[in-house]
Order: structure tokens, then sequence, then C-alpha cells
């Protein structure tokens, strides 16, 4: 009984060493250079900074920030050996599919079960053939001619008060461009977060989605201004989004 309680207690003990000695999850942060927008708007590389500081201190997490210009050669690999991916870049969905090594690398990080976060212009094609493959992969997509976004103060309403990337959070008012009425996947199941009250309707402005795959998606359509940063409601958002894609506890 004794030899059986001590080899027990060395089996717990490895275990939570193996446990203890889990490789941090990779989050790719990627971001591109300022786009033709007024200064404060789409500051794509000063987010991921924020985004990194937000991150700095989440135990089991790893970041890396890149800088995606249109070649982005070394980007699938990198994308190859990333647990998640953060992605607040001029015209995202078209991006995406611009190059098919890349489209393939993120198609492989879905079957691994990766995660996909996305930001405003970071989902945004102006031509509607990338939304498909974009919005299978992300979970929402803006665009196409036909859509809609609009400067607005806002009253933000949480849909989902109990999902972990809500929790703690109230509904608030802010002034923002939103991106709604978005194209979702075929494959359905994509779960609203955050309603914003735009000409009198609420709209879907932030997703969560388990995959089909087995990954998370996480999207939020504000952050056109770089100034809502400060907020703290935007910033618990952001980090309980982005660590939920991850399938890692968000700190209490």
């Amino acid at each position: 009984m004794l030899r059986l309680i001590t080899l027990t207690a060395a089996v717990l003990l490895t275990a939570s060493e193996a446990f203890a000695a889990e490789p941090p999850k990779k989050l790719l942060l990627i971001g591109s250079a300022a786009d033709n927008h007024p200064p404060g708007t789409h500051e794509y590389l000063p987010a991921m900074e924020e985004i990194a500081k937000l991150l700095k201190s989440a135990p089991g997490v790893e970041t890396t920030m890149v800088k995606a210009d249109p070649a982005w050669k070394d980007g699938p690999e990198l994308i190859g050996r990333a647990d998640a991916v953060v992605l607040f870049l001029t015209e995202g969905a078209a991006w995406l599919s611009a190059d098919e090594a890349r489209l393939k690398a993120f198609q492989k990080l879905a079957v691994r079960g990766g995660g996909f976060t996305v930001i405003h212009w970071g989902m945004g094609t102006r031509d509607e053939k990338n939304i498909e493959a974009f919005a299978n992969l992300f979970g929402g997509c803006h665009g196409g001619p036909d859509r809609k976004f609009k400067v607005v103060d806002a009253e933000v309403n949480v849909v989902d008060p109990k999902h972990p990337i809500t929790a703690g959070l109230k509904d608030f008012t802010v002034h923002e461009e939103f991106y709604y009425a978005l194209k979702q996947p075929r494959a359905g199941g994509v779960k609203p977060l955050l309603h914003a009250v735009i000409e009198g309707k609420p709209e879907m402005v932030s997703w969560a989605w388990e995959r089909p795959d087995g990954g998370r998606s996480f999207g939020f359509t504000g952050l056109h201004f770089h100034e809502n940063w400060k907020r703290d409601d935007y910033r618990r958002l952001m980090a309980q989004g982005i660590l939920w894609t991850a399938k890692v506890p968000a700190s209490k």
C-alpha cells in the first residue's frame, strides 16, 4: 500500500511538472504600415504594441509582433509556428487571399485548431471575391461594394455577459466607426457578443465563433480611432478575446 501511494504521488508530481513545463502559446500579432487614413485612425502597428503590453503579464503566452508588407515572404513560416494570430491591417480580407501560400498557411492553422482575432479594417475587402475564404476562418467579413460602416456616438450593449470574452463588461457608450451587417460563414454558429445601436437598430459589432475545426475566432469591428485604446472596456474586451482564441484562461 505504501508503495502504491508513493507511486501515485510520483505520477501526480510528474503530471504537474509536465503541465508547468508546457510551452507557452505563441501569438502572432500581424500589423502593417499606416494607410491613407488621417493620423489617429487605422494605427495598426501602435495597436499591436498596445496588445503586446496587454498580454505581457498573461501566463502561458508568448507574443511576436510583425509588420506584414505586401510581399511578406516569411509569413507562411511564421503562421506555421503560431498557435493564434491577431490581424489588424489594411483591407485584411483582400490581403489574406492575395498570396496562395499565405491563405494555405492560415487554413492549416485552422485545421490545427488555431485561434483567429480580427480588428476593424483587418476584416475588410472591397472586392467580394475575397469574402468567403476570410469569413470561413475569422467568422465575419466587412466585404463587397455593399459593406456597411458608420461613425456614431453609439450605445453598445453586451449581448452575452456570461461569455469569457465579455466577462466583467457592462453596457457603454462610445464615439466610434463601426462596421456592421457583416458577411458570415455558411457553417453558421457565430455568436454576437456586442451590439451597437446604429440608426435605431442593434447591430453586431463583436462576435465569438467556435469553429467546426475545433478552433476559435473573435472579431471586433471598432478601434477605428486609436484613442479608444485608453478605454478600460476596450482593453478588457481585446485581452479576453485574444486569450480565448488561444485557449488560455484570462486572469481575473
